[in-house]
């Protein structure tokens, strides 16, 4: 039995991102009807996107040399204010429309990404 822990052989932060996971959540939320959707269902795809799109903001994306990419991490840090999410007290109305929000952002910059990279699914 070995006790040493393995370590991956990139750090974490160089690993990709996987943009089919990211397009499949964008497209799942974006597919949720309100009228069908759980408060919690509803949470739980916000966090999903939250975390999607923190990941994307943390790539160099040329905000210092395209004013549209640098108006998009403006856009997208004044959604993700802390005073602007929505709280359990939200309305459900509210919170999808939040959740959508942060779905097309989440799309916009896996666009800029995907251009910058070179990649693209497909």
């Amino acid at each position: 039995m070995s006790t040493v822990i393995e370590r991956p052989e990139k750090p974490v932060d160089d690993l990709p991102i996987d943009e089919e996971v990211i397009t499949d959540s964008v497209d799942a939320v974006l597919s949720m009807e309100l009228s069908t959707s759980t408060r919690e269902d509803i949470d739980g795809k916000t966090m999903a996107m939250t975390g999607h799109l923190n990941l994307l903001l943390a790539e160099e994306l040329g905000a210092d040399e395209d004013p549209n990419v640098k108006a998009l991490f403006h856009e997208a840090y004044r959604h993700l204010d802390l005073k602007g999410r929505p709280s359990k007290d939200t309305p459900a109305f509210s919170a999808f429309s939040y959740m959508r929000q942060t779905a097309f952002l989440t799309r916009r910059f896996l666009d800029v990404y995907e251009k910058r990279s070179g990649t693209g699914v497909s």
